[in-house]
């Protein structure tokens, strides 16, 4: 497997991958500095990866914007990553490109996306939607039956009520409760949720 970034998000892919027993071939990234990673050597940058047809790849960038760009740049050859002490229904599926880290859970019925990350701890319950580049961070509980738009972020510790559906590109911050719909692009504040502002991107 091949890892596009080689920032923090990159040590945790490599730490997914050697626990479930994948071979890791490089690292890929655009800074000049980082020789290695997890004494995972960087080999050169995103053009010099797509000028290697080299694959299987992940991407390891933890800002969704950005890993939509890069998914759409490379198009082909993406793979998950899931860690072996996650629980993850046999009848949830997972995108291509997804990370799902240690401890998290997905329950039945669940529909993860492309390029998601479903982070440590998180649970995603019953029934769920979650779209393509969201990432639901750390300690974060989506309760059944919740929809999550494309490119939206579940903050730590946040907790989405059943039922609820989020639209996409919003931010839903760390510790956040949210009982009601939420808009495209709202950045979403406190106990319970309120929209702060809107998220320009």
């Amino acid at each position: 497997m091949h890892i596009i970034g080689a920032g923090g998000q990159a040590r945790v892919i490599i730490d997914i991958l050697i626990a479930a027993n994948q071979a890791i071939e490089g690292v890929w990234d655009e800074s000049t500095t980082i020789k290695a990673v997890l004494n995972q050597p960087v080999r050169g940058n995103l053009k010099d990866f797509k000028a290697s047809g080299l694959h299987p790849f992940i991407i390891a960038i933890g800002n969704n914007l950005t890993r939509k760009k890069i998914a759409e740049e490379l198009n082909v050859g993406c793979r998950s990553a899931i860690h072996p002490k996650s629980a993850i229904s046999a009848l949830a599926s997972i995108g291509v490109g997804t990370v799902v880290m240690a401890n998290a859970s997905v329950n039945v019925g669940t529909t993860i996306g492309k390029h998601v990350i479903i982070n440590t701890n998180a649970s995603v319950d019953h029934d769920c939607h979650i779209g393509d580049y969201a990432h639901v961070s750390p300690q974060a509980g989506i309760g059944g039956g919740v929809y999550v738009g494309e490119g939206t972020h579940i903050g730590i510790g946040a907790s989405v009520k059943h039922g609820v559906k989020i639209g996409k590109w919003a931010i839903v911050g760390a510790g956040a409760v949210v009982i009601k719909d939420v808009p495209d692009y709202a950045v979403i504040v406190g106990n319970p949720g309120r929209i702060l502002k809107y998220n320009p991107i």
